[in-house]
């Protein structure tokens, strides 16, 4: 078995899902943050998506450009990149930032040397989307938490205090 390499000091790497399309960036990256956009969600296909951005000089794809393939949205100009084998988002470019490259941080196991302080368009967050419930062990799941059943009102709280009965 194959041992993998240790990115160089300063050198953050990251792949797609199947590892055809490979990526480095250097470290530290710009800014990271958690983007609740209705497009983001779409793309991702989850309550929001959690990116990084970089200077396009610090971004290089080191195996897999011709896996890469791209969607322009005509409205905005924002450019998204997929692996073309297995549909993972490596790039989100927005026509207004023309330097800067957006990388989803799902695709870095390691460090980026950024942490996502910043919530993006958090009025456009689906009210499905988890929102720091208290959660607690589902019991014989190992590994799932949940909520727990919802509690009913009692009926003096439904009816007004004047018509509740004695």
């Amino acid at each position: 078995m194959k041992q993998a390499k240790t990115p160089p000091d300063g050198v953050s790497i990251g792949q797609c899902l199947c590892g055809k399309v490979q990526i480095e960036i250097g470290m530290p990256a710009f800014w990271a943050w958690h983007d609740h956009s209705r497009t983001s969600r779409r793309a991702h296909g989850a309550a929001y998506a959690t990116y990084v951005g970089c200077w396009r000089s610090r971004v290089r794809v080191t195996k897999g450009e011709r896996q890469i393939t791209r969607f322009t949205d005509a409205g905005s100009g924002d450019m998204r990149a997929f692996c073309a084998r297995c549909g993972t988002p490596v790039f989100y470019a927005r026509a207004r930032s023309p330097r800067m490259v957006n990388i989803p941080r799902a695709l870095f196991d390691g460090r980026v040397g950024r942490e996502p302080l910043y919530h993006v368009a958090l009025g456009d967050s689906p009210e499905w989307a988890y929102r720091d419930e208290k959660l607690k062990p589902l019991k014989g799941y190992p590994g799932v938490m949940w909520t727990g059943p919802r509690r009913r009102k009692r009926r003096d709280e439904v009816l007004p205090a004047a018509i509740a009965w004695e």
